[in-house]
């Protein structure tokens, strides 16, 4: 009898003993599982980037960096002529609301806003375009936010990037086939960002063979799934100037950035090559920007009907 129970009394420790080591792997094997989802989804940071002192005082003098272009737009199988302005300026902005900031808080983040502009007529009726993009000064992670818009007589489209654990993607349209849509995206390159990237460090601007999300506004004009392409992107340096190039094969576009090779990097112009049109009649186009006048004026204090002739100033 007494060894009847003995025996059963090492079973339940045995038993137990057993429960507590499975408890404690298990435990350990879902606290690993966390950590390499939480690993996954939080974007890896980088430290952030001493600012050269001449960036600072170029660009949190109180002013933005306003430059105008003539534009010819490959359009519907056609170049089309019109005007492109291209507006640099810091600000604060809330990361996790994802929106420029209207208080001082430790949450913010600095960053380099574009807003890029465009406008020019296909026949009778215009089109009016402009794209956002919110970079870090630091060049330690993706763009927070990029946005765009596109409005013509046949109606209006809109885009959305978020900065999240993913990209989140909210995109709306007039056409029955891409409509409302919401979905998320791994992060990789945007190439919206690196128009923001070649003005603060455009020696560490991304080469070689990458996969890149092409700029929205070709995205939504050109009816494109959004989602990483395959690339290659390089950067040369002759005669005091950087070209910056990137081919999509599969897209059959290269786009083209040319800018001064010293600080604060002003941008010449671009050329984007690839089919216009749609259907069998689509034919390769070129499309080009000429730099007109850059200016760094408080824009956003210059309302009033005395200061339409910056206007001027900028052929514009």
């Amino acid at each position: 009898m007494f060894k009847k129970w003995l025996t059963l009394e090492v079973s339940v420790i045995l038993f137990a003993a057993a429960c507590t080591v499975f408890q404690s792997c298990n435990s350990k094997e879902s606290a690993k599982n966390k950590e390499e989802i939480a690993s996954i989804q939080k974007e890896p940071e980088t430290p952030r980037k001493k600012l050269p002192q001449e960036f600072k005082e170029y660009w949190y003098s109180g002013t933005a960096e306003i430059t105008s272009y003539e534009l010819e737009q490959a359009r519907y199988g056609e170049l089309r002529t019109g005007k492109a302005v291209m507006i640099y300026v810091t600000e604060p902005f809330e990361k996790d609301k994802q929106i420029k900031a209207d208080n001082p808080s430790p949450n913010n983040v600095p960053v380099l806003k574009l807003n890029a502009s465009k406008k020019y007529l296909t026949g009778i009726y215009p089109y009016s375009i402009m794209t956002s993009s919110f970079y870090p000064v630091y060049d330690n992670q993706h763009a927070l936010k990029v946005t765009f818009s596109a409005q013509e007589w046949c109606g209006h489209v809109y885009a959305q990037i978020n900065n999240k654990e993913e990209f989140q993607v909210t995109s709306h349209s007039y056409f029955e086939s891409e409509g409302d849509q919401e979905f998320n995206l791994k992060k990789t390159i945007l190439e919206n960002e690196l128009w923001n990237k070649l003005k603060i460090s455009p020696e560490n601007l991304p080469q070689g063979k990458l996969q890149i999300v092409p700029s929205l506004e070709f995205i939504r004009l050109r009816h494109k799934e959004l989602k990483a392409y395959d690339a290659e992107a390089t950067l040369t340096n002759s005669e005091g100037l950087y070209t910056y190039e990137i081919k999509y094969p599969e897209l059959e576009r290269t786009l083209s950035i040319t800018f001064q090779n010293s600080f604060p990097y002003s941008i010449e112009g671009w050329t984007e090559t690839m089919k216009s049109g749609f259907g069998p009649d689509a034919q390769a186009l070129k499309s080009t920007a000429r730099k007109i006048k850059s200016i760094n004026t408080p824009y956003w204090q210059q309302n009033a009907n005395k200061d339409i002739y910056l206007r001027d100033s900028l052929g514009l």
